[in-house]
């Protein structure tokens, strides 16, 4: 999931200056998780916004916006109100703002609402966690289920730096090592000797941007 936050609505506004006619995108997905996207806030956003003399022709809230076929579709159903606006705002993650731009054949203006935070979680008490750092080499089987290139503040791949103290990361007194997580998550399941296993470097080159894979 894409963990986003809403941009302040002055900086919203400051962005949509230059324009009077405004389409909404929204996000029948992660933003409608995170409350900065989907319906609800689009139509509070609509408001907002015809409160301070803009005009919105139409809004639409794709399941998906980051699919194609997705934000298509919702565009076809609503050609009429998207031709009529000068700008469009999106109320999604990057990659459904650039999807928007990427399958809009009227070649609107696209302008993000949100901030995209990072990749993560929702625990059960509702809190949004990142938990992958989208690397490209996954290890969690060898650590446990916990990701040591995310939850490490240094990202190390063969246990704790020398600052970790009682259990806890030096550049945070209140965060758990992660390498001490994952050796007692380890301890527990009987397999702590994986932590005696060198891990070779990295491969970067699997990080490097932009990423893309086929399905053909």
């Amino acid at each position: 999931m894409n963990i986003t936050e809403q941009k302040l609505f002055r900086d919203i506004l400051a962005s949509l200056e230059p324009y009077r006619a405004v389409f909404l995108v929204g996000c029948g997905d992660c933003s409608t998780v995170c409350k900065t996207g989907g319906s609800d806030q689009v139509l509070h956003m609509a408001r907002l916004l015809e409160e301070r003399g803009k005009t919105v022709t139409g809004f639409c809230v794709p399941q998906a916006p980051c699919i194609a076929s997705h934000i298509k579709t919702e565009f076809a159903k609503n050609m009429k109100q998207l031709r009529e606006a000068d700008v469009m705002l999106v109320l999604a993650c990057g990659a459904g703002v650039q999807s928007a731009k990427d399958n809009d054949r009227s070649g609107k203006t696209v302008i993000p609402a949100c901030n995209t935070l990072f990749t993560g979680v929702m625990d059960a008490a509702g809190n949004f966690k990142e938990k992958c750092s989208l690397c490209g080499e996954c290890v969690l089987e060898i650590t446990g289920g916990i990701c040591p290139i995310t939850l490490c503040s240094k990202g190390l791949m063969n246990g704790p730096c020398g600052g970790m103290d009682k259990g806890k990361c030096e550049t945070d007194r209140n965060k758990d090592c992660a390498w001490v997580l994952i050796y007692q998550e380890l301890e527990k399941r009987g397999i702590a000797d994986k932590v005696k296993q060198v891990q070779k470097p990295r491969d970067y080159k699997k990080m490097q941007k932009p990423r893309s894979l086929s399905m053909k």
